[in-house]
C-alpha cells in the first residue's frame, strides 16, 4: 500500500517560510537537516504530527521559479489546506496581517479562501460543508 509521506512547496526563502508556516499558520517544525546552503525543512499539522510532512523546498530550480510565478500571476493556489472553521481562521489570519486574494466563499460542498504565503505562493484554505 502506498502512503503520502511528504509533499513539497517551493519557497523563495526557507527561514521566512518557516516563520510564516509555524508562527502564522500554526504548523510545527518536524525536521531541519542542513544540506549545504539549504536544508531539508519540514512542517506538520499539530493535530497530525505523524502525518504527511510539508517540505519547504528551496527555490533553486529555474523552471520551478517560472512555474511558481505563472501560477501566482494566474491567481492559482499551489496547494490546499483544510480547516474546521474557515470564517474563524480567516479572521484570525487577517488580524495577523495575512493578505488574502480571495475572501471566504462557498463553492459547491466546500467553502474556500486564498491567502498569500509571503514566499511566492497562493494557498487555498478549504472547509467541508
Amino acid at each position: 500500500m502506498l502512503k503520502i509521506y511528504v509533499t513539497s512547496i517551493h519557497v523563495d526563502n526557507q527561514e521566512k517560510a518557516l516563520n510564516f508556516y509555524t508562527k502564522i499558520l500554526g504548523f510545527i517544525k518536524k525536521n531541519e537537516v542542513p544540506l549545504g546552503e539549504h536544508k531539508w525543512l519540514t512542517v506538520v499539522s499539530p493535530d497530525e504530527q505523524l502525518g504527511v510532512e510539508l517540505l519547504l523546498e528551496p527555490m533553486t530550480f529555474e523552471p520551478a521559479k517560472v512555474y511558481q510565478k505563472a501560477l501566482k500571476e494566474a491567481g492559482i493556489p499551489c496547494t490546499s489546506f483544510e480547516v474546521d472553521d474557515l470564517e474563524r481562521e480567516f479572521e484570525r489570519l487577517k488580524l495577523l496581517g495575512v493578505q488574502f486574494s480571495m475572501s471566504p466563499k462557498e463553492a459547491g460542498t466546500v467553502k474556500i479562501a486564498v491567502l498569500d504565503d509571503t514566499c511566492g505562493n497562493y494557498i487555498q484554505l478549504m472547509q467541508q460543508l
